[in-house]
């Protein structure tokens, strides 16, 4: 079963990581940001199930445990005998990787109750850092600080206004999520994270520039809100932030400057999925040769 760890485990995650660099910008980005979390998603948990069924492995080769199954723990020692610290590593990422997803989930729902009481719409706070963020929640709300109102014009005022709403439209907060509980599952996928981030900023950013009517508006109300914000403070989970990490909003604007969306290369979709199938099946014959382990090992009592 080591050859199903290490192509689990340590070389799917990073391969879904480069394949996701190379389309990242070549692809529509709200499909995108949804083919890559899935994706992305489905690798974490193929991974997640190797690790079971290796730490199950390790389980099974206790004698007691043998003896209470009524197979031969020796026999499932010596198939694993060579690298014998694979299954018991895998206990412990096991256990990492689970109390790394609970904690996620936990901090998932402190989020959604932060959602203030009442319709849903437009929040003013009276304070003079500029920030904007969308809320999520049934209904969700966008929350504007004074600071950020007063830093843009009026045009570039709804173009933000826009943009946070489009967020709520497309519950991308729910694919950032997806994402978080996916890099908590394991790390390797953080980069994948951060590009999901990004994908979901696009997708408002040219769903904003449809609904306001120009794409040079949004691109100038970008650059200014982050130019608002540079000095303030960091929100780190309320909302999907206008401006994030730096590099990320010369990228943003560049893409909107153009007189049109680039044209989109349909079958790029189909690498990331293609990789995260790969990691499926393989997880599925991993599960088959565990089974095929302990038949043979209650076959040899």
């Amino acid at each position: 079963m080591f050859d199903h760890f290490v192509w689990s485990v340590l070389v799917v995650p990073p391969m879904i990581v480069v394949v996701v660099r190379l389309v990242v910008d070549r692809l529509a980005p709200g499909r995108a940001a949804m083919a890559v979390v899935w994706s992305a998603v489905t690798v974490a948990v193929a991974s997640t199930i190797n690790l079971v069924l290796l730490s199950a492995h390790a389980l099974a080769e206790i004698p007691a445990v043998g003896r209470g199954f009524g197979w031969s723990a020796r026999v499932v020692a010596d198939d694993t005998a060579y690298v014998a610290w694979v299954p018991w590593l895998s206990v412990g990422l096991t256990v990492a990787a689970a109390v790394s997803v609970t904690v996620r989930v936990r901090r998932h729902r402190q989020v959604l109750a932060l959602a203030p009481p009442g319709p849903g719409g437009l929040v003013m706070v009276d304070e003079a850092d500029a920030r904007a963020f969308a809320v999520p929640g049934e209904p969700g709300h966008v929350v504007v600080t004074t600071g950020m109102r007063d830093a843009l014009s009026g045009p570039q005022f709804r173009a933000l206004l826009a943009h946070e709403n489009a967020h709520l439209e497309g519950r991308h907060h729910r694919l950032v999520r997806a994402a978080e509980v996916a890099v908590a599952a394991h790390p390797a996928l953080w980069w994948v994270g951060r590009h999901v981030d990004y994908l979901i900023e696009r997708a408002a950013d040219e769903r904003a520039a449809e609904q306001v009517g120009d794409r040079r508006l949004v691109a100038h109300a970008i650059g200014a809100a982050a130019l608002a914000g540079a000095g303030g403070r960091a929100d780190g989970g309320a909302g999907l932030h206008l401006a994030d990490r730096p590099g990320v909003v010369p990228r943003r604007v560049a893409r909107l400057l153009r007189p049109e969306p680039a044209r989109v290369r349909r079958g790029l979709y189909a690498l990331p999925v293609a990789v995260a199938a790969a990691s499926v099946v393989w997880t599925g014959e991993a599960a088959w040769d565990l089974v095929e382990l302990l038949i043979r090992a209650c076959r040899a009592v």
